[in-house]
């Protein structure tokens, strides 16, 4: 598993009818197969969030999406970042990884947090808890879905699960590789280091050089070679040649980039890659301009020999 530049699309709208909403998600998902990048992402979520708009605003369901872009891509790798786990019971989610794994002839990755938008647990039924309930839910469900995907058929009499030797089939592959997202020192980190092939932290420009150094501890604490721990950041970068940093909210200029897609590149060689992270993934913002051809391709051009080495 690489994932050194991947392509979130972080809504779905882009000031078009319904009819024409799945065909410029997968004209973005193209756009970036075409132009090297490793992976697509998608949110999982059903309404979208504060920080990118009103909960009503367009949002497909994640896996279905998916589904279909295992259809229309070639050569990315296809995935959540990430899953809530609150959202789906973990024998299904295992069912649901496996299979578009085979639709998409191995290009699935598994990304899964434990879910933190309240409003769409509330309105939905689905059970909220505390932090420390989605995360021992968390990780219980890892105990069902790991060895589901490998083939191995658990049972397990939890707390929040039980199973009887559930099984996943049929599968393509023993590993699907396996994302977090998330940067918390005393829980998060160190099950990224025990389980997981790629970490994606979400945390501050500031703040990325303290978490590779706890990364790196955390992995050797348990003679886990850091290296074979991946790590990204997600960004948000407006492709504009015309504009500054000015424009950029004082909420977002921890992780947001804007100006030409040279300039994006190298601030994020700046911000990101030299604070020791080895790969970004972006999100351009739609909702104001709509998709725009030609700049995932202008980022890819500009990032691919930066996070290549």
């Amino acid at each position: 598993m690489t994932i050194r530049l991947g392509l979130q699309i972080p809504n779905f709208s882009y000031g078009t009818g319904v009819a024409e909403l799945f065909p410029t998600v997968i004209a973005q998902a193209q756009e970036a197969d075409q132009a090297g990048f490793d992976a697509v992402f998608l949110m999982d979520h059903f309404y979208q969030l504060p920080m990118l708009g009103s909960p009503d605003q367009p949002m497909l369901e994640a896996y279905t999406a998916l589904g279909g872009l295992a259809t229309a891509t070639e050569r990315v790798q296809l995935g959540t970042l990430v899953t809530g786990n609150t959202y789906r019971n973990p024998t299904l989610l295992a069912k649901i990884i496996t299979t578009l794994d085979v639709m998409s002839q191995g290009r699935a990755i598994l990304g899964i947090g434990t879910g933190w938008f309240e409003l769409e647990h509330d309105q939905l039924g689905f059970e909220f808890g505390t932090f420390t309930d989605r995360f021992n839910k968390l990780y219980e469900a890892l105990d069902i879905i790991l060895p589901m995907i490998k083939g191995e058929r658990p049972t397990v009499d939890g707390k929040y699960y039980r199973t009887r030797e559930a099984m996943a089939e049929p599968r393509l592959r023993d590993h699907i590789p396996l994302m977090i997202g998330g940067s918390g020192e005393k829980k998060t980190i160190p099950l990224a280091a025990k389980h997981f092939d790629h970490l994606n932290v979400i945390a501050g420009f500031d703040e990325l050089p303290g978490k590779v150094r706890v990364v790196k501890q955390r992995c050797e604490e348990i003679d886990r070679d850091p290296a074979t721990l991946e790590t990204s950041m997600l960004v948000t970068a407006m492709v504009d040649e015309n504009v500054t940093e000015d424009v950029i909210p004082d909420e977002m200029k921890q992780r947001m980039v804007v100006g030409s897609a040279g300039q994006i590149a190298e601030q994020i060689k700046t911000k990101v890659l030299d604070a020791g992270i080895d790969g970004v993934i972006v999100n351009l913002p739609t909702s104001v301009q709509g998709y725009q051809p030609g700049h995932i391709t202008a980022l890819g051009e500009a990032l691919r020999p930066l996070v290549r080495g």
